[in-house]
């Protein structure tokens, strides 16, 4: 508490909003809270960040694979995030643009 941690966009994973407040997940598997909202944490962050849901800031370079029919998105940590039903053709266009796609 009262700490203040420096971090660059690209150890982040993926930012969860609870109201004024925001978890940051990052790449070394921990978590902090912050008392920001979702917004303003997403205005200040470059364009590797996709806002996939209400409550969901994903970076699509941790984005490893997109489960049920495009709902879901497994996270490099494990995490699988939701995708709103209104943000699903978006995303799925900005992910087939961005990454290799492999079906199995």
């Amino acid at each position: 508490m009262g700490r203040t941690v420096f971090l660059t966009p690209d150890v982040i994973i993926f930012l969860e909003g609870e109201g004024n407040y925001t978890y940051i997940y990052t790449n070394t598997g921990k978590k902090y809270l912050v008392s920001r909202t979702l917004k303003s944490l997403a205005e200040q962050l470059n364009p590797n960040f996709m806002r996939v849901h209400k409550s969901y800031l994903v970076n699509v370079d941790y984005v490893v694979e997109r489960l049920e029919d495009d709902r879901l998105l497994k996270l490099s940590c494990g995490k699988e995030v939701v995708v709103s039903r209104r943000k699903i053709k978006e995303i799925t266009g900005l992910l087939d643009h961005s990454n290799l796609r492999i079906s199995a």
